[in-house]
Formats: structure tokens, C-alpha cells, sequence
């Protein structure tokens, strides 16, 4: 078997302890990938001045394209690694919430119920500390931030910029509740809430988006927005890098085409 020096110790940090059964059953495949994964794709190039996203982020990318590609197996198996790498509980649970808004409760239900057990097997306590920043009964004045819609409105303008500042109130009359809530739902009951930043909310909507595929329009806003929020070019490629081996090629290409177009639109 030979597996790497550094792959092997890079599993051990990832699973202490633990040894694949497939080290038995499928010893070429565990070879080629554990090799790549836990040793070439960590050792990518990097662009003149770039600096190698933090293990956190890594992990959280990792979980958000897991959420998007429905990969419920391999997400149990990574949630315990991330945080043997310093992703908290909460930053956990964050990233299973917000993915509702992007893939809906019925490709997020199996996950949340997931985590759950994890925690518990962990002795986690249950509920974790609220994270909540809105209130539902907050009077919409336009100006009280304790009002979803309100701070989902400024959320939005923090990431898109002032152009949606009015965005609740566009769209055409039979649709327009949807905006409303993009606004007051996807952004007010997610965005708003602690464990996360708006950057790191920003990259993890992103993974969901690429990895489910065939959202592509919206992956370009959201690719923009990644950009306006501190997350460059050279972090985005580094992220859909780290996420090949579970996600794959094609998914990961279509999301390279989208994030070299908006670098190129905005150059």
C-alpha cells in the first residue's frame, strides 16, 4: 500500500484512530484517493502572494458542497473532522440552517437530523446558544433592525451594494412577494444571525450553489458578491480546489467558468 506519508498522517488528524475498512476491500481506490485528497490537493500551487485558505474555511466549504451535492453519507463522516480542525458546533449548524433557503428542507432535513445525532453522540447540548439577531414581531418601520425584513434588506446592501435597497418592492405584481422575501426570509432569518459572517455566509451560499448545480445565473451574483465581500478570486478557485474530490469535475469546472467571468467583467 502505498498510501503517503503525509496523507496518511493528514487522515490521522482528520479521523484519530480510525481505519477505513476500504483499506481492505478497496486498497487501490482508498490508495489514489487518499493520495489526492489528503495529500496532492493540499500541496496545490498557489498564485505569486496568495496565501492557503485557513483549515476552517476549507472544512466549511467542504460541508456546504456536501448540503448542495446531497452527499449525506460522506457529510457524516466529514462533520467530526471539521472539527477536529477548529470548525465550531455552531459554525456547523449555521451552514445546515442557511442551506434551506438555498436547497429547501427537503434536501436539508436528512442533514440536520445528521448533525443532531452527531452532537449528541458527542454529548454536545442541544439546543445550541440562540443566534438569532431578529425578532419576528419587530414592527417593519424601515428603520428598526430587529425587523427581518429590515436587516434582511441591509444585509443584502452590505453584500450586493445600495442597488438593493428597494429590491423588496420590485418584481411584478403576482411575483413580487418573492423578492419581499429574499429579503425578510433568506436574508433576514439567515444572514442576520450569529456564528457566521457575511463573508462566510457569502462562500458557503456559493458552494451550495455550485455544487447543486445548474444555477448558474445565480452563482454569478453570488460570485460577485464573494468578490465585494473580501472573498477573491484566487480564495474562490483555492475553495472549488479543495472541493474536487467530493464533488467532482464537471461541477467544479462549470464553477471555474463562472468565477474567471465575473473576474473578467470586473477587470
Amino acid at each position: 500500500m502505498a498510501i503517503t506519508k503525509f496523507a496518511q498522517d493528514y487522515h490521522e488528524k482528520m479521523f484519530p484512530g480510525y481505519v477505513s475498512k476500504f483499506l481492505q476491500t478497496d486498497p487501490e481506490f482508498i490508495e489514489r484517493f487518499d493520495n489526492f485528497a489528503f495529500d496532492e490537493v493540499l500541496r496545490m500551487p498557489l498564485s505569486e502572494g496568495q496565501q492557503p485558505v485557513s483549515d476552517v474555511t476549507r472544512y466549511m466549504a467542504i460541508l456546504a458542497v456536501l448540503l448542495g451535492c446531497q452527499g449525506i453519507d460522506e457529510f457524516r463522516a466529514i462533520v467530526p473532522a471539521a472539527m477536529e480542525f477548529g470548525v465550531t458546533p455552531v459554525q456547523i449548524k449555521e451552514i445546515v440552517y442557511q442551506a434551506v433557503a438555498y436547497l429547501g428542507i427537503g434536501r436539508v432535513f436528512p442533514f440536520l437530523k445528521a448533525v443532531n445525532e452527531i452532537f449528541e453522540e458527542k454529548e454536545i447540548a442541544l439546543p445550541l446558544p440562540p443566534q438569532s439577531t431578529t425578532d419576528a414581531d419587530a414592527e417593519d418601520d424601515g428603520v428598526n433592525t430587529k425587523n427581518r425584513r429590515v436587516a434582511g434588506t441591509q444585509a443584502q446592501v452590505d453584500i450586493f451594494g445600495e442597488g438593493m435597497k428597494e429590491f423588496y418592492k420590485s418584481g411584478a405584481a403576482d411575483s413580487r412577494h418573492i423578492n419581499y422575501w429574499l429579503a425578510d426570509n433568506c436574508f433576514g432569518d439567515y444572514y442576520t444571525r450569529g456564528g457566521l459572517t457575511l463573508a462566510e455566509r457569502e462562500l458557503v451560499t456559493f458552494c451550495y450553489i455550485y455544487a447543486q448545480g445548474g444555477c448558474e445565473p445565480q452563482l454569478e451574483g453570488h460570485t460577485a458578491a464573494n468578490f465585494r465581500m473580501g472573498n477573491n478570486k484566487g480564495m474562490l478557485l483555492q475553495v472549488v480546489s479543495h472541493c474536487i474530490p467530493f464533488i467532482g469535475y464537471p461541477r467544479t469546472l462549470n464553477a471555474l467558468a463562472v468565477i474567471n467571468k465575473v473576474a473578467e467583467k470586473q477587470s
